[in-house]
């Protein structure tokens, strides 16, 4: 046991110091989805973006090439409002549509490298705060972190899953 804490199970020794942690640690998340939104909406509004757009140009350089069913999946949109995201999108020279080498009558979406360097150039000062605060950090303890939002990050897919099973 360190600090109050049993190490073995995650689990605080005091039931109400563990709640009162958890509680802010809550709050402290959505904080930081709220500070997270603001700052896509102000690099989206500089690249003339729609922050759905936005959001669908991430996901596209996540997971390229991605044909378009399975980014409205990913995105969690109706086919047909996704068709005109990659329109914009296109437009903007932002992604390309080409023909998936596998299935020639398949299309999968592309990020344009040349226009993506827009887009880390307004995140730039995001990412060198970030490494400001990771300095602060030893390796071990940033492992720690990466794993929290990772469980996090998978807590949310299901949450979004489960949402979606009850509208149906």
């Amino acid at each position: 046991m360190k600090n109050g804490t049993d190490t073995t199970s995650g689990a605080a020794a005091d039931p109400r110091q563990a709640r009162r942690a958890v509680t802010a640690l809550k709050a402290d998340l959505r904080d930081l989805r709220v500070q997270l939104s603001m700052l896509n909406h102000r690099v989206g509004a500089q690249a003339e973006l729609r922050d759905i757009d936005l959001d669908c140009l991430d996901l596209v350089s996540q997971n390229e090439p991605v044909g378009a069913s399975a980014l409205a999946k990913l995105a969690g949109l109706h086919p047909a409002t996704l068709t005109g995201v990659i329109d914009r999108l296109e437009r903007g020279g932002w992604i390309v549509r080409e023909r998936d080498a596998s299935d020639r009558r398949a299309v999968v979406l592309r990020t344009q490298p040349e226009r993506n360097r827009d887009i880390y150039r307004l995140y730039s000062g995001m990412n060198g705060l970030i490494d400001e605060i990771c300095a602060l950090y030893t390796a071990d303890q940033l492992e720690l972190i990466a794993g929290f939002m990772q469980r996090t990050t998978s807590a949310g897919v299901r949450a979004t899953a489960q949402l979606e099973e009850e509208s149906a």
